[in-house]
């Protein structure tokens, strides 16, 4: 998924995350291999978030779905089936793209 540049800084206001920015070189790599996502870096690799269940309240959430992991020095990553942890994100009532 997507992400407006308002979700982007309410997820990263709430897990510590880095965003991968559009313009990034490897931009382009990443989307033919996992299609068109905001993609976030952390100590453990390369994640997204995906759409979950709404909250009763109507508010919009995602989950946290790690795409690939770092080797041990930190220097290359390796791609994986996606990975759902237990990481949820409030997305608000904002639209999601």
């Amino acid at each position: 998924m997507k992400l407006t540049s308002a979700l982007v800084d309410r997820t990263l206001s709430q897990i510590p995350v880095e965003a991968i920015p559009d313009s990034h070189p490897a931009m382009n790599q990443l989307s033919r291999v996992f299609g068109e996502h905001t993609f976030f870096l952390d100590d453990d690799g390369l994640l997204i978030v995906e759409p979950a269940e709404a909250a009763e309240d109507g508010a919009s959430a995602g989950q946290v779905v790690k795409l690939a992991s770092w080797n041990e020095a930190h220097t290359s990553l390796s791609p994986h089936d996606p990975e759902p942890t237990d990481i949820l994100v409030e997305l608000g009532r904002a639209e999601l793209n």
